[in-house]
C-alpha cells in the first residue's frame, strides 16, 4: 500500500448545479493531455466541459515530469561543473538538499492548481470539479465530494484523458507495508537515509540517481537489466553513471518478500537469500491505463484496454475517444498531448461534416496521430542522458524493414569542450530500401538537445543524400551527425 503523497487539493470553485447540462464535448481528465484536447476543441469553435476530481494539470505537473526533472537537474548541473577543469576547482560544496526540494516545490506550484484553473477559464473551457462516469452514450454523470451530482450530455463526443496508474508487482508482503510510488518519491519533503528502488525502467532509474545525489544510500533491484528497452551501449553508460554516484545495482534478480521493521523501515528478501534493509522502498514497476470505474463495462466496452484509431476514436463507437496514457499506446506526456491535439482536430472536423466518423483522415493530417507509429521521441534524464527516437535496429527488422545500423563513440570537438573525459555513444538506423532514417539513439551528457533534429529527420523522411547537406555547426556535439554519415559511407 502506497503512502500518502503530497497535497492533493480539489479546489474550491463553486459548482454550477443542474440536473442536466448540454455541451458539445466532455473531456474526462484535467491533466496536460485533457487540457490539450479541450483547448483544441475550443479553438475549433465548439463548447467543452473539462471534468477533473483532483489537481488540474495532472500527474505530469505535480508528481511526474516536472518534479522529477527538478530533482535531477541540480545534480546534473553540479556534475557538469565538476567535469571541466577550471570550474571544477571553483566547486567547494555538495548539493543542498533542502534548496533542491524547495526548488522542486516551486515547479509544482506547491501542489496548488489555481494558476491552472485560471488558464482553463481564460481559454474558454468549462470546468467541473468532480469524478465523472459514463452512464450512457454521450452521457457523463459527475459526482461531487459532497454527494451532489451533475449529468452532462455531449452533442459531439466524450474524450477519456484519465491517464494511468502504477502497477503493483506480485511480491509477497508488499500489500502489508507502506511504500513509495512515484508520486511519493517526487513529492517527499525529506531525503531517506537508505532507499530500495524496485524497478529499472525510466522512472526507477531517474529517481535512483536523483535521490542518490541528494544523499540517499540507494539500491536498485531489477528483474532484468536497467533500461532494457534501449540499446546496450547506451544503458551501459547510464549504468556507469549510476555506479559512480554510489547506486548499488542488483540486476537480473527478483524479490522474494517484503516486510516492515520495528523502526518503520522495510526489508526486502531476494531470491538468492540476501536481505536488503532500507528506510524507504520505492516501487516503480510500470503503469497501466486508468480505465476502471468509468462505466465502460456498462456500455459493453473493455475497462482494461481500449482499441482506438489514429484520431483516438474507440472501436465500435462514433462518439467516444481516448487519448494519452489512457489509450495505452505511448505512455509519454508529449505524445499524449500530440494525440490530444489530433483528437480535438478530428472532433471539430467531424462536427463540421468535413470528416465522417467512419472515415480515416489522410496520413500526417492534423486529425491523425501518425507519428506514434514511426517517430516517438523519448529521453531518459539521467546523467548521462539517453535520447532516442523511432526504432531500434531490432524493432525495425521485426517490422519487416531492411534495416542497417551505424554506431560510434560520441567523440567530437564539441563533446571534448562540453566536458573533460566526455563519454558518449550514437547510433543511426537506416531503411536501406527507402534510404531514410528510421531510428536514432544518443547517449551522453547533454544529448537530449540533439533529439529534435533527429525527430524531424525521421518524421520528414529526409533522404540521406539530402541529410548530408545539413551541415552541423562547429564545435558542437551535433557534429556527431557528420561522423555517423561518414561512417555510413556518404
Amino acid at each position: 500500500m502506497t503512502e500518502q503523497s503530497g497535497p492533493d487539493q480539489t479546489g474550491t470553485a463553486a459548482h454550477q448545479r443542474a440536473e442536466r447540462r448540454e455541451t458539445d464535448v466532455v473531456v474526462l481528465g484535467g491533466g496536460a493531455v485533457g487540457e490539450n484536447a479541450a483547448g483544441r476543441v475550443v479553438q475549433g469553435g465548439l463548447d467543452v466541459v473539462l471534468v477533473e476530481p483532483a489537481l488540474i494539470g495532472g500527474e505530469c505537473s505535480y508528481w511526474a515530469c516536472m518534479p522529477s526533472k527538478a530533482l535531477l537537474r541540480p545534480g546534473t548541473a553540479l556534475h557538469a561543473a565538476r567535469s571541466v577543469a577550471g570550474s571544477r576547482e571553483a566547486v567547494t560544496g555538495n548539493l543542498q538538499a533542502q534548496a533542491v526540494l524547495d526548488r522542486r516545490d516551486s515547479f509544482t506550484s506547491h501542489w496548488n492548481d489555481s494558476s491552472q484553473e485560471e488558464w482553463v477559464e481564460g481559454a474558454g473551457i468549462g470546468l467541473v470539479r468532480g469524478r465523472g462516469r459514463l452512464t450512457g452514450p454521450r452521457e457523463v454523470t459527475v459526482e461531487y465530494d459532497d454527494g451532489g451530482t451533475l449529468t452532462l450530455w455531449a452533442r459531439q463526443a466524450v474524450v477519456l484523458a484519465t491517464g494511468s496508474h502504477p502497477v503493483e508487482p506480485p511480491v509477497k508482503g508488499l500489500d502489508q507495508v507502506q511504500y513509495w510510488g512515484t508520486r511519493e518519491a517526487t513529492s517527499s519533503q525529506h531525503v531517506p537515509g537508505r532507499l530500495i528502488v524496485l524497478g529499472g525502467g525510466v522512472a526507477g532509474t531517474e529517481l535512483s540517481q536523483a535521490w542518490a545525489r541528494l544523499g540517499s544510500d540507494v539500491t536498485m533491484v531489477v528483474r532484468h537489466d536497467i533500461l532494457d528497452m534501449y540499446p546496450e551501449p547506451a544503458r551501459e553508460l547510464v549504468r556507469a553513471g549510476l555506479e559512480s554516484d554510489g547506486v548499488a545495482l542488483r540486476t537480473f534478480t527478483t524479490p522474494d518478500f517484503v516486510r516492515g521493521t520495528a523502526d518503520g523501515g522495510v526489508e526486502m528478501g531476494l531470491e538468492d537469500g540476501t536481505v536488503l534493509a532500507a528506510d524507504r522502498l520505492l516501487v516503480a514497476t510500470g503503469r497501466t491505463p486508468a480505465l476502471a470505474h468509468l462505466g465502460l463495462e456498462d456500455l459493453g466496452l473493455d475497462a482494461v484496454r481500449l482499441v482506438s484509431d489514429d484520431t483516438g476514436l474507440v472501436d465500435g463507437t462514433d462518439w467516444l475517444y481516448v487519448v494519452g496514457d489512457a489509450a495505452g499506446k505511448v505512455l509519454l506526456t508529449h505524445q499524449g498531448k500530440y494525440e490530444a491535439r489530433a483528437t480535438g482536430s478530428a472532433i471539430t472536423a467531424r462536427a463540421r461534416g468535413d470528416l465522417s466518423p467512419t472515415e480515416a483522415p489522410q496520413a500526417w493530417s492534423r486529425e491523425s496521430s501518425t507519428a506514434n507509429h514511426v517517430a516517438v521521441p523519448q529521453v531518459v534524464f539521467t546523467d548521462p542522458e539517453i535520447a532516442m527516437v523511432g526504432r531500434t535496429v531490432e524493432q525495425a527488422r521485426k517490422d519487416g524493414i531492411n534495416a542497417s545500423e551505424t554506431s560510434l563513440e560520441l567523440s567530437v570537438a564539441g563533446s571534448s569542450l562540453f566536458a573533460d573525459d566526455y563519454r558518449g555513444w550514437a547510433q543511426m538506423v537506416v531503411d536501406e530500401d527507402r534510404n531514410v532514417l528510421v531510428g536514432m539513439t544518443f547517449a551522453g551528457p547533454g544529448v537530449s538537445e540533439l533529439l529534435h533534429a533527429a525527430t524531424i529527420a525521421i518524421t520528414g523522411e529526409v533522404p540521406l543524400e539530402r541529410l548530408w547537406h545539413a551541415v552541423p555547426s562547429y564545435p558542437t556535439i551535433s557534429e556527431v551527425w557528420l561522423r555517423l554519415l561518414e561512417k555510413y559511407g556518404l
